[in-house]
């Protein structure tokens, strides 16, 4: 019986436009593994960990992003006394897939239940909206340039001024 020599295989990930390193027998053994990635360098201090899944796709063997997650002590830095923060989770239907969100949002100030339910309602139609016509990886690559948390801040600034808005998980669903 031969001993296989691992070795570092190049793997592409098309949502952030970089090849990561992987260390094994051949790229055919890759597939299925998972990998956790820290990506507070590329996103400029926003501390978010995304997990990887290498998959095989039209011959090519690609990275593909599963989940991504703020960290927690991220969110606990931020919040302060004297402000309300609204959470919530729930199934998004995309083209290709079912995606469980969790935005989170902090206001400037405490507010009433009622205007933190009108909130998270608003919160909710959006991303559903903006979630149905469009593939995962684009709203991955939405979320990891952070232009869907400002068109969703834009949006719920009508209703009451938020410090904060960010998603908080967003995972494909089996």
């Amino acid at each position: 019986m031969a001993i296989l020599k691992k070795k570092f295989f190049q793997i592409e990930t098309p949502v952030l436009n970089t090849t990561l390193e992987v260390i094994t027998t051949s790229p055919e053994d890759a597939i299925g593994r998972h990998i956790k990635i820290d990506l507070t360098r590329q996103l400029k201090g926003k501390n978010l960990e995304a997990v990887f899944e290498i998959v095989k796709k039209d011959d090519k063997i690609i990275a593909q992003i599963i989940s991504a997650v703020l960290v927690p002590s991220y969110i606990r830095r931020i919040l302060r006394k004297g402000i309300s923060y609204i959470e919530d989770s729930f199934l998004c239907n995309s083209k290709d897939a079912v995606l469980r969100i969790k935005p989170f949002m902090l206001t400037r100030r405490k507010i009433h239940r009622s205007l933190r339910n009108v909130l998270r309602l608003k919160a909710i139609e959006f991303l559903t909206d903006f979630c149905k016509d469009k593939t995962s990886d684009d709203i991955f690559s939405e979320i990891l340039s952070a232009d869907l948390q400002k068109e969703l801040s834009l949006k719920l600034k009508k209703v009451y001024p938020l410090t904060f808005c960010e998603i908080r998980v967003i995972k494909r669903e089996k």
